[in-house]
């Protein structure tokens, strides 16, 4: 069950949508929120969401409508023990990374299936680097991938600092999510009595409205 609910404290349920177990979260995320805009004529000036819903695409559309948005981004780096992404610094005069040992990673080849740019270090260099235990197990130079929208992605980064960003975060803690425990404690969502998209989504509309 998605809930889209509005910035107030009266914490509105603008648009509710169930999908089946094998959509992933963050795919009806643009449908709805072009749907609430139509509906109830709004234009928001920030979408707040969860991790699950930081993908590329999201973050394109919304930015490319005039929105922010205000969404988490997945840290890959905390998920290995060698150095993570955020430890090579790009330079965009020269279009290459700089690693932790102060060596440059050039540009190597797209990746358009991946939509990625693909920076990889000469393997001589990487091999003969004290620091390559940190930085890579590959036998052919440390690489390095940059996405086609990094920049709409540096730009999200560049809002998390910021304290609209953080009271952001903090109302969708406290506003947002305890709708959920409240839908299945009181109103019985915790298990559907119908049966069939329609007549859940029906289902749903009900208990969000009320």
């Amino acid at each position: 069950d998605h809930y889209v609910v509005d910035g107030g404290k009266a914490r509105i349920v603008l648009t509710p949508l169930v999908t089946p177990a094998e959509v992933m979260e963050n795919l009806p995320m643009l449908d709805l929120l072009w749907r609430t805009c139509f509906r109830w004529k709004l234009w928001p000036r920030q979408v707040t969401g969860d991790t699950t819903y930081g993908t590329t695409e999201n973050i394109v559309a919304i930015e490319d409508a005039g929105i922010h948005a205000y969404v988490p981004l997945p840290d890959f780096d905390r998920r290995t023990s060698v150095f993570g992404k955020g430890e090579f610094v790009y330079d965009a005069n020269h279009d290459a990374y700089q690693c932790p040992g102060g060596e440059l990673l050039p540009f190597r080849k797209h990746k358009h299936p991946e939509r990625v740019r693909v920076y990889q270090a000469p393997a001589a260099t990487c091999n003969a680097c004290p620091l390559k235990p940190q930085c890579t197990a590959s036998a052919k130079g440390r690489q390095v991938k940059r996405s086609f929208d990094e920049a709409y992605l540096d730009r999200v980064r560049g809002y998390h600092p910021s304290e609209a960003y953080q009271k952001a975060m903090r109302k969708r803690q406290v506003w947002v999510e305890p709708l959920f425990a409240e839908a299945k404690l009181w109103h019985g969502l915790s298990r559907f009595r119908l049966r069939g998209l329609p007549k859940v989504n029906m289902e749903a509309l009900l208990i969000a409205a009320g």
